[in-house]
């Protein structure tokens, strides 16, 4: 009987590992979840964001891989974005989830094509695992085109908005 009570513990230390890595890997910069048996929260210093989102060689594979199950416009419009990162940048999903532009459905878009946003202002929500994530500028800048449709699935590091 004393191996059960090892044995159980043992299994949700390891579950608990893999939501820790899994929330690593989601880029959310805070995270509360409670139950009944335990609570967690998991803070990270925003400014890891930057170096996570800087690491796009290795995150170049999961796009090529999504595209296998998403329209073929989505890899076409990555393309003209590393052309045009000359004199414009890319604001990158910092974790997968549904994109929104507007905080509901009869609410406006946080910003439109023109729009002069600065650093640190909401630009989008990204919903993952039930969660509404508010986006915000890495810079400042003006948005000169949007690279997602409402409501529709992105992948991490998929560009969303091109600033200058």
């Amino acid at each position: 009987m004393s191996n059960t009570p090892k044995k159980d513990a043992a299994m949700k230390a390891k579950e608990l590992q893999e939501l820790l890595d899994f929330i690593a890997k989601s880029g959310l910069n805070k995270v509360n979840i409670e139950t009944e048996e335990f609570k967690i929260s998991v803070q990270r210093d925003p400014t890891t964001k930057h170096v996570i989102s800087a690491a796009a060689p290795m995150a170049a594979p999961a796009p090529a891989a999504a595209a296998a199950h998403a329209p073929v416009a989505a890899p076409a419009a990555a393309a003209p974005a590393a052309e045009a990162s000359v004199s414009n940048r890319a604001l990158k999903a910092p974790m997968i989830g549904t994109f929104y532009r507007s905080s509901g459905p009869d609410s406006p878009a946080f910003v439109q094509v023109g729009d002069m946003v600065e650093k640190g202002q909401v630009i989008c929500i990204i919903e993952a695992m039930k969660l509404f994530n508010e986006i915000e500028a890495e810079e400042s800048g003006r948005i000169v085109k949007a690279m997602v449709e409402n409501a529709t699935p992105v992948e991490y590091d998929q560009p969303l908005f091109l600033i200058e």
